[in-house]
């Protein structure tokens, strides 16, 4: 029980918060915690304050508005109708890539069209109206021009990826638009593209625009919603608003994509921050082996942990997005030289099969009834299902990790990466920023930047922790599947979403159906380093059996 209740409070702080509202004896992703000192305990959490996550103080942005968004779009949006987007409705909601490329290839969509019907609806439902979900926070003022250009060159050897309008995370830099990580001290940030955002590009892919995201990626404010930021507002599910939780860090990534405002979205986690909000809002989230996807231009938590990775509406779309993304960028320290060519992950998925694969299935997941019901579908598919018990170990210093990789590499980003008209240097400068007004910077305070600065902690404690806590990690996931002779493991949602953190193991979560109140949740495959094709072929299958995923009503 005792290691139950630390791993919990771990995911609390880097994932998405509890919700209150269900019943289940299964332990939950994460709660609404407030850091309120660094301790050297085994969780690294000295006093916890729950708080519904539906006591917003923010709803909309104090710091951004609707009209400011759209003024660089709405005259290049004045020939679009909503006779066009009634239209062309059925063509593009709920497709996946291949589909909306057959769509262009028959004549009865443009690039153009797709962006324009986009951008259309993220302005017609996102903000400012009872509908509301508050997850774009930018779009690119020359994406119709853009797609344009696409439309003129496209020919019969493009990737899949080319002309889909992508929703970056707005912790991604990308020319054009500011990078804020939602914060104001970032209001002004433009910054030229992340290499993950040049891998799109070189292939044809549009941006649309950015993500609203658990501002700092919910390493910040301790006491506040998953889902909130400073210039982007608060989030809501579209399952539930006000009802489920968002998931974070990633909220607006998996909100957007679920709710057909982009073709897919580009989302960051350190510690189930892609695997959370694609769970919370029945979408697909890959988070890849560390090193496999660049972090360059991306503001980070920690070096040690942090990946970017898509959320996307199905296995398929994911695999495609993986595809034109990975590769080895020079500038990261931990990017990996993988030798495989383009289509190496969606090469051969649709022939994909499970008969034979052993997966672990812990024993006290098995009172869900959801994750029953997806072991079932998975055996009917000539799985084999194990269940195991969870080896007794523990996250030590998780949390002074984060500390310690933020305190050093932020400033890394701001002197490297960032705009340098913006004038801040580290964490205590952003901290500094926010008393000038503290009620439209951090109503919600800044008690994990205050952890940041008040952690002592040397290069040489933070490499025994990098030490111990990866050690950790892979022994949690190696000695199960070595002596079981698994193939891989099977959680919910990002409930071991620390554990395939530290051990730098890849992790994909697929829809898997919604409690009796509505409430999305995800089945999530665990695998061993760079085993994301097996991944993706594994979930390709368990969701074409299941057919789990429904959309959001509007």
């Amino acid at each position: 029980m005792r290691f139950t209740l630390i791993f919990i409070l771990f995911l609390s702080i880097v994932s998405c918060k509890k919700d209150k509202q269900s019943k289940s004896t299964i332990p939950q992703e994460s709660q609404t915690d407030e850091v309120t000192s660094n301790s050297d305990d085994t969780s690294g959490v000295k006093a916890i304050s729950t708080k519904d996550f539906t006591e917003f103080k923010v709803l909309d942005s104090k710091n951004l508005t609707k009209a400011e968004i759209w003024d660089s779009v709405n005259k290049q949006l004045d020939d679009f109708t909503e006779e066009d987007y009634q239209r062309l409705m059925p063509i593009v909601v709920e497709q996946d890539i291949l589909s909306l490329q057959e769509h262009v290839k028959d004549g009865s969509l443009k690039y153009e069209d797709l962006t324009k019907f986009y951008l259309y609806r993220i302005r017609k439902y996102d903000r400012e109206n009872p509908k509301s979900l508050n997850s774009v926070i930018a779009v690119n003022p020359n994406v119709i021009d853009q797609a344009k250009k696409l439309d003129q060159q496209k020919n019969e050897k493009t990737h899949p990826i080319y002309g889909m309008p992508i929703l970056l995370k707005d912790n991604i830099n990308a020319s054009g638009m500011a990078t804020t990580a939602g914060a104001v001290a970032l209001k002004d940030n433009y910054v030229d593209d992340a290499f993950i955002v040049k891998q799109l590009k070189s292939k044809g892919a549009l941006i649309l625009g950015k993500a609203n995201l658990s501002e700092w990626a919910y390493f910040f404010c301790g006491d506040c919603p998953s889902g909130y930021s400073a210039i982007g507002g608060q989030t809501l599910n579209p399952y539930g608003r006000r009802v489920f939780d968002t998931g974070g860090s990633s909220s607006g990534s998996g909100v957007s994509v679920s709710a057909n405002f982009a073709a897919a979205t580009l989302g960051s986690e350190t510690s189930g921050s892609i695997l959370s909000p694609a769970s919370q809002n029945s979408a697909v989230g890959l988070k890849p082996t560390i090193g496999l996807v660049s972090r360059s231009g991306i503001v980070p938590i920690s070096s040690t942990l942090d990946t970017a990775g898509p959320i996307t509406r199905t296995v398929m779309d994911n695999a495609i997005v993986l595809d034109a993304i990975f590769g080895e960028d020079k500038s990261d320290s931990k990017s990996i030289y993988a030798l495989w060519d383009l289509g190496f992950y969606t090469n051969d998925i649709k022939e994909a099969s499970i008969v034979g694969k052993r997966f672990g299935a812990p024993k006290r997941l098995l009172e869900d009834t959801l994750y029953l019901n997806a072991l079932e579908v998975l055996k009917n598919q000539g799985a084999e299902i194990v269940e195991i018990d969870e080896e007794k170990l523990g996250l030590p210093n998780f949390l002074r990790l984060l500390n310690l990789d933020m305190k050093k590499d932020l400033p890394t980003y701001l002197e490297n990466y960032a705009n340098k008209d913006i004038g801040l240097m580290s964490v205590a400068d952003v901290m500094e920023y926010n008393l000038q007004d503290s009620i439209a910077t951090m109503p919600y305070g800044q008690s994990l930047f205050k952890g940041i600065v008040e952690d002592q902690g040397d290069s040489l404690f933070l490499e025994r922790i990098k030490d111990t806590l990866n050690t950790n990690g892979k022994q949690y996931f190696d000695i199960p599947m070595r002596n079981h002779k698994l193939d891989g493991f099977l959680s919910i949602n990002n409930y071991h979403a620390g554990f395939a953190a530290v051990a730098e193991y890849p992790a994909i979560t697929v829809p898997m159906g919604y409690t009796k109140e509505g409430k999305p949740k995800g089945l999530t495959f665990i695998a061993k380093r760079l085993q994301e094709k097996m991944l993706l072929e594994w979930a390709y299958v368990y969701e074409q059996a299941s057919k789990a995923r429904k959309a959001p009503k509007l």
